[in-house]
């Protein structure tokens, strides 16, 4: 279930649900999604996308998902995937200054866990590991062991370009390679995504949260990661941006440095996601 920063109950889309449910359920459907997976057929879907071919998919998830252009770049695309990364317009996207203000890096769906002190927990019915996502490093994740862990989930008619969610510095870059994958939550019921999947993990250093961890998560078919060269950082600046391939961004805070917003807090309780914009206020600094 998602719902909006008012509590508005919202639609998903059925069309993906069902896809995914063949993919997943239906024998055939399990081998038509390990060719998927493979990079082969992965390339040919990239190929696809940047392609003038594409086009006329734009007008089509326009319509499907009523995205209001006049929020965005005026220009002609010249493919699907220049579609997908296109920009804002100046203005369209209120980023929250405060310092003490936690702010949501991406237009997504937003759902908050604890860290627990066996650094695993469940996402829709599939257990994940903070060591798996942070690519093996035990030491690493026991950092972040009684912190919170925020996931991100971006659709494929969302902003895909994402931002620092405070000033800072980089620690550190890390690619973590894996098998692309769905993002959606019904493929998380049976099956241990985010441990398949290419991830970007930087390390930052932030003034307001302390040391935080910073995970792009590619998907399925192409889910390329694009991640600008910075050494240090303002909030609300571009980090990077994802490709065509619905994506996620997880955000791992230690123990004791942020305080989320009651409304999402309570969501995801209930394994409900919130829905956030790029720059808006999701919590504040603990006190």
């Amino acid at each position: 279930m998602i719902k909006d920063r008012d509590g508005n109950i919202l639609q998903g889309d059925a069309q993906q649900e069902k896809t995914l449910g063949f993919l997943y359920n239906n024998p055939f459907g399990k081998v038509v999604l390990k060719l998927l997976c493979r990079r082969f057929i992965s390339n040919l879907g990239k190929m696809y996308m940047e392609s003038r071919f594409s086009k006329g998919r734009i007008k089509k998830l326009i319509k499907q998902h009523s995205i209001d252009m006049s929020q965005y770049e005026q220009r002609e695309f010249t493919s699907f995937n220049d579609f997908f990364v296109r920009k804002t317009v100046e203005g369209a996207r209120k980023v929250d200054i405060n310092p003490d203000s936690l702010i949501s890096p991406a237009d997504s769906k937003l759902t908050v866990y604890d860290i627990s002190e066996d650094a695993k927990y469940n996402i829709k019915n599939c257990v994940y590991s903070i060591n798996q996502l942070l690519g093996g490093d035990t030491q690493l994740a026991n950092e972040f062991l009684g912190g919170k862990c925020l996931i991100f989930r971006l659709s494929v008619d969302n902003y895909h370009r994402y931002c620092f969610t405070d000033n800072g510095k980089v620690v550190s870059n890390r690619f973590i390679p894996g098998i692309l994958h769905t993002v959606n939550p019904l493929a998380l019921e049976k099956h241990d995504v985010y441990g398949k999947n290419c991830r970007e993990l930087t390390l930052l250093e932030s003034e307001s949260f302390g040391r935080v961890a910073y995970i792009e998560v590619g998907a399925m078919m192409v889910g390329k990661i694009n991640n600008h060269n910075v050494e240090t950082f303002k909030k609300g600046e571009e980090k990077g941006y994802f490709s065509f391939g619905g994506s996620t961004i997880i955000m791992l805070y230690k123990k004791g440095s942020i305080q989320i917003d009651n409304d999402i807090a309570e969501n995801s309780k209930t394994e409900i996601e919130t829905t956030v914009l790029y720059g808006e206020k999701i919590g504040t600094k603990a006190r």
